[in-house]
């Protein structure tokens, strides 16, 4: 019997190798394009997941997980085909634990489904990346977002998980306390390693009270500098920023023409604080007296909670945004995604704006700058081999840049496909070991097969 005879008699209806199923999981948000896996699977239970990869294994079929498909550098494109795992019904809180803080789920849930579902409890799950992806995906991924100065990244947030390994095998790593001092750290071996490792099927995750009380405000500046020097003072003075996120001019633009945002066309800074009434309005004061002192005009605080929804609505309508800047059938956007010291953003903000205008690039920038981490969006139409040459070499040099100034390549959006290249620069003698841990878990090479390390030479 074959791998997918034995899929459909295991799955019945849930396993498909029409065009249509595996469209939907071949598309992705980044600018990657179309490839459709040879069939996908929509396994209900842990169990139904440990036969899948059992049946994988014993053919050599690759298995690449599938959440929402928003992740940016390809992770669940099957791009040396094989099964697309969707985990899209397998979306359910299994356990609120309130009065521990943390919370059981399966990987399907997605980030708007948790905290819709733990409004009545005062508690919320903080971690944002804008789009409305799979916590596990997200968790696969080690995805963080605009909360990630106060809050953390996924890494933080997860405190166990269950998996399928490479050999339908399932483990639990992790426990619901807060901290631990036993063996191997599984648990954050896996989460970030993008369905290399094993395929996470369970999910504990952190919780946090919500705020008693919140406070957004945008402001601008005349230069980028002058929000970037913003940025460095405010996290140097210690100012429990529960967001600050930058963005340029150009991406003003595009809010502009997207969303009729009606912003001076000038850098701006997006903050928003958390805490009590009193402790968000002296902060709130002390950030605007640092904005003032780095030349901050325009100063606008979002009243109610109508109006700090629809402020964060505009930062997370980036992508869309950016096509409305160069609009037209087949372009794409490329979007970069590094991370450096906070004491060398303004510098590798320079590098980003001098390289992309000795290239006549149309770039955006944007970024959760509170932790360093900032995105250039590159508008560029993939059939102009000439400007897709000067896409290419501006994201290598910004990621050499981000090296160079003792940060990383990757802040969030992972490594995937896109930048495996860099992987030997950013952990030198440290990638063989990685390779090492991939070939343990992983001997027959079939889960997510591809990803994150650089083809052997």
């Amino acid at each position: 019997m074959s791998a997918f005879e034995a899929l459909a008699d295991l799955l019945g209806p849930r396993f498909s190798t029409t065009e249509a199923a595996r469209r939907q999981n071949g598309q992705n948000d980044g600018h990657y394009p179309e490839i459709l896996p040879d069939a996908v699977a929509q396994p209900e239970t842990t169990d139904e997941v440990s036969q899948i990869v059992s049946i994988c294994a014993a053919h050599g079929v690759p298995v690449v997980a599938f959440g929402t498909g928003t992740s940016l550098e390809g992770q669940h494109l099957a791009h040396l085909g094989g099964i697309s795992v969707d985990f899209s019904r397998m979306n359910k809180v299994l356990d609120v634990r309130a009065e521990d803080m943390n919370v059981v789920i399966q990987p399907g849930v997605t980030r708007k489904q948790l905290n819709e579902e733990l409004r009545a409890t005062g508690l919320f799950f903080p971690i944002d990346p804008g789009a409305d992806a799979s916590l596990g995906g997200m968790a696969a991924t080690r995805a963080s977002g605009t909360t990630a100065v106060r809050y953390g990244t996924m890494r933080e947030n997860v405190l166990a998980l269950e998996a399928v390994m490479a050999d339908g095998s399932v483990i639990r790593t992790g426990t619901a306390a807060r901290k631990s001092s036993t063996g191997y750290d599984l648990t954050h071996l896996l989460v970030g390693s993008e369905g290399t490792l094993g395929l996470i099927t369970e999910l504990t995750l952190k919780l946090h009270g919500q705020p008693e009380a919140l406070a957004s405000a945008t402001c601008h500046f005349d230069s980028i500098d002058d929000a970037v020097n913003a940025v460095i003072l405010t996290i140097q003075c210690g100012l429990p920023m529960a967001r600050i996120e930058l963005v340029d001019e150009m991406m003003v633009r595009g809010f502009n023409l997207a969303q009729n945002a009606g912003l001076p066309e000038k850098p701006h800074l997006f903050i928003e604080l958390h805490g009590t009434p009193e402790a968000v309005r002296e902060q709130l004061e002390r950030f605007r007296e640092i904005a003032s002192d780095a030349n901050a005009d325009n100063w606008q605080e979002a009243q109610t909670q109508e109006e700090r929804s629809a402020l964060w609505a505009l930062r997370h309508g980036a992508l869309p945004a950016i096509s409305a800047l160069d609009p037209g059938a087949g372009k794409k956007t490329l979007s970069t995604d590094v991370c450096v010291p906070i004491s060398r953003l303004a510098e590798a903000v320079s590098v980003a704006r001098t390289e992309a205008e000795a290239r006549s690039l149309l770039c955006t920038i944007v970024g959760h700058v509170g932790d360093g981490n900032f995105h250039c969006g590159l508008r560029y139409d993939p059939a102009d081999a000439a400007m897709v040459a000067k896409v290419m070499d501006f994201s290598g040099i910004l990621a050499e840049t981000a090296l160079r100034l003792g940060g990383t390549v990757s802040g969030e959006h992972g490594i995937g496909i896109g930048k495996q290249k860099y992987m030997a620069a950013e952990h030198g003698p440290a990638l063989d070991w990685m390779a090492r841990v991939k070939a343990a878990f992983d001997p027959k090479g079939i889960l997510n097969p591809g990803k994150i390390l650089p083809p052997a030479q």
